[in-house]
């Protein structure tokens, strides 16, 4: 899913106009951005949590070359899902070979 049908289904769902949720998500994500940029933590519980986190300086390979590369320290963006959400993700399925027994029966 991207933005626009983000905001079509925020709309359909919601009985407001395509604008005003284009408004309402445009602002959600600028605010969210600012807060990390800032070095906050945003927390939607449930959901997850955006922060920012240190990336150590490191030793890396140029993989045309082979030849060690120094990569800088750096601060990145992070997301940690929520409880509620992982769940939702980490719904348990059936395996495959239980499965494949019930279809020989």
């Amino acid at each position: 899913m991207n933005k626009t049908e983000m905001i079509d289904a925020i709309a359909e769902q919601t009985g407001l106009t395509k604008a005003d949720v284009a408004k309402v998500l445009n602002a959600f994500v600028e605010k969210t951005v600012e807060t990390v940029a800032a070095g906050g933590e945003f927390t939607i519980i449930g959901f997850g949590s955006f922060k920012s986190a240190v990336r150590k300086a490191r030793e890396g390979r140029n993989p045309s070359t082979g030849a060690v590369i120094k990569i800088a320290e750096a601060t990145v963006p992070k997301f940690v899902a929520g409880k509620k959400f992982k769940d939702a993700v980490n719904v348990p399925k059936k395996s495959a070979r239980r499965t494949k027994k019930a279809a020989k029966k």
